[in-house]
């Protein structure tokens, strides 16, 4: 008897001492509770009683310690319960874009523009020259004012419009039919240099470049079928004209900045129609992109990545002259069955622009539901026998 009786004295000393220390916990947290919430305080008590009956049971010498370990730990969380959640957002404040290719408010140059000012920036503008004075107006009269509405309300502003032609690098490259065009009366300063150097003069540095431009005279026409001279200006309009404006941009570009162009999967898979040399261009494109980031990254500390866009029912996709049958087709084919937005091309953007994106180089970013990935169209009839998966 003499024997079993030694747990139960055991026990019952263990018992008192919990009750003890119960009494000297709730104490202090009636102490604490005044620096607190009651009900918050009223939890940490009872948690705290319950981890030290199981720990004293275990190891009573470990008593003092597990209590302070414990209320410290319930106290930091209690904090966190009532403060706001920690946020990952994409702030471009104090950053100057420029983007060059803007003409109307439904393409992929706008939408970018729209994302990078609701992200905080200063928006910059180049259009074409033959196309700015629609555009100035249109902007004066407020008929992309719907399309200007960013996510809190407030429209997109544009600190100023340059014309441009990305097409010449210099007054000294311009025709002489380009100069006396009355498409380019009234206009000035629109070559590449001398649009750098307005803008150094206006602004002093940007932070982030788009390239937003691309122009083949003979997209429609096969590619043995194009002419030496349409498959030139397909690469000088939509791929050169890239390397051009980094060249001259650099200079006044601020270390840690971004450039970001677009390209199209038309530059590594065949897409039937695309022709004139611009699958090309894009794959020109693509492939300056790589050398363009390690010779901008060592040089200047610069960014230079490219977005492979799904198509877009935007004015200059039309030319093309198929674009619906393309959106159908992605809309049925790709693993999202749905069709692109623009809003999620220039939400990429401002992702690649942002210091979210601080490690990220000379990459192709695919934007187009995952059509890239596919190597097979889902609605072949070839296919119908393989119960293909689709959306029910």
């Amino acid at each position: 008897m003499a024997a079993a009786a030694t747990p139960t004295v055991g026990l019952t000393t263990a018992r008192t001492f919990i009750s003890s220390l119960h009494k000297t916990l709730m104490s202090r947290a009636a102490i604490l509770s005044t620096e607190s919430k009651d009900a918050s305080m009223t939890r940490l008590a009872s948690s705290s009683h319950i981890s030290l009956s199981h720990s004293f049971l275990q190891k009573p010498n470990s008593v003092i310690l597990k209590s302070k370990r414990v209320v410290a730990t319930k106290a930091v969380s209690s904090e966190n319960e009532t403060s706001a959640l920690p946020g990952l957002p994409i702030d471009l404040r104090g950053k100057r874009a420029f983007i060059a290719g803007i003409a109307d408010d439904n393409g992929y140059g706008w939408a970018i523009a729209k994302s990078l000012a609701a992200a905080g920036a200063e928006i910059l503008v180049g259009t074409w020259v033959p196309a700015l004075n629609i555009f100035e107006s249109s902007l004066r009269r407020g008929k992309f004012d719907e399309s200007r509405v960013l996510p809190d309300g407030s429209l997109m502003e544009i600190t100023k419009v340059y014309p441009m032609d990305a097409v010449f690098d210099g007054p000294e490259d311009v025709p002489e039919d380009i100069k006396t065009n009355k498409r380019y009366a009234g206009s000035s300063n629109w070559t590449v240099k001398e649009l750098v150097e307005s803008v150094k003069q206006d602004f002093g540095s940007i932070d982030i470049l788009v390239h937003s431009l691309a122009n083949g005279p003979e997209v429609a026409k096969p590619l043995l079928e194009t002419s030496r001279f349409g498959y030139l200006a397909a690469i000088s309009a939509s791929s050169y004209s890239f390397i051009s404006l980094l060249q001259n941009f650099l200079p006044i570009m601020n270390p840690g900045g971004a450039t970001i162009s677009l390209t199209y999967i038309a530059a590594e898979r065949t897409i039937p129609g695309y022709g004139g040399g611009m699958s090309s261009a894009k794959a020109a494109l693509e492939s300056d992109t790589r050398v363009l980031a390690f010779e901008a990254g060592r040089k200047h500390k610069i960014r230079v990545n490219t977005i492979s866009a799904g198509p877009l029912r935007s004015r200059a996709a039309k030319a093309i002259g198929f674009i619906d049958m393309m959106i159908e087709y992605s809309t049925t084919n790709a693993p999202l069955l749905k069709e692109l937005s623009a809003e999620e091309v220039g939400n990429a953007a401002a992702f690649l622009a942002s210091p979210l994106a601080s490690a990220i180089t000379g990459t192709v970013l695919y934007v187009d539901n995952g059509l890239n990935g596919m190597a097979v169209s889902t609605d072949s009839p070839i296919l119908e026998k393989l119960h293909a998966a689709k959306e029910k």
